[in-house]
């Protein structure tokens, strides 16, 4: 159910996860609706740097010479399928990139936290709240969700700055983490924008466990009134 959230900026940060320009320029990576997550991703960040709410970019950079991953999928060249090192799709897309000392976080798993560095750099700032936004909705975010919880962060999780192959797998998995996403928030980018004003808005937190019992048929429903 909806609910007041107003969010202290001094005690926020922003996670920009994975926006690299595989996911708009390699056919077997495309997210659906890429361009317009790049656009809110991109009014995010001016919000978060207007509100002086520091930014953080994680890439998924994989190097097969040293993954130690037995199933992890290789092409014939030895490449990995995906985010590899020496791709320069690997590239996150500048219009979204960092922008003065903003850190990069290079990651060699799904999770933004799996590095370990970001946990030590967000709690030696104070933060409490992580706006997350980014693709893809039911893998890279998924975890990096879970994790950020699991370590006591609060999260506000972006819904349309979020974006997986389809309109399906993206939604499905949003309502996936709103079931669980205990102590945090599910909002648009409009309600995030206004959070890191100062504002105070009404947002989609969880009550109870598990309450979005969904089906096929009302999924997207469900999704566009979190």
């Amino acid at each position: 159910m909806k609910r007041t959230l107003s969010v202290m900026p001094e005690t926020a940060a922003l996670l920009c996860v994975d926006l690299q320009e595989e996911h708009r320029q390699d056919s077997r990576y495309l997210v659906e609706g890429f361009d317009q997550v790049l656009v809110n991703i991109g009014r995010l960040q001016t919000a978060a740097r207007q509100a002086a709410i520091p930014i953080y970019h994680s890439a998924y950079v994989v190097d097969t010479a040293h993954a130690q991953r037995p199933f992890h999928p290789i092409m014939p060249d030895g490449k990995s399928a995906f985010s590899d090192v020496n791709d320069p799709l690997s590239a996150i897309c500048p219009e979204v990139g960092p922008a003065g000392d903003e850190i990069v976080l290079i990651k060699t798993d799904a999770s933004s936290f799996s590095q370990g560095e970001i946990n030590l750099l967000l709690k030696a700032r104070g933060i409490e709240w992580l706006y997350i936004a980014g693709v893809w909705t039911e893998a890279c975010i998924a975890v990096t969700v879970k994790d950020a919880v699991d370590l006591g962060f609060r999260v506000a999780l972006v819904k349309d700055a979020c974006g997986s192959g389809s309109a399906a797998i993206h939604q499905t998995a949003i309502l996936n983490l709103a079931n669980r996403l205990y102590g945090g928030a599910v909002v648009d980018t409009d309600g995030a924008c206004r959070l890191m004003a100062g504002e105070t808005i009404d947002a989609w937190q969880i009550q109870g466990s598990v309450p979005l019992r969904y089906t096929f048929e009302n999924a997207a429903e469900l999704y566009r009134g979190l």
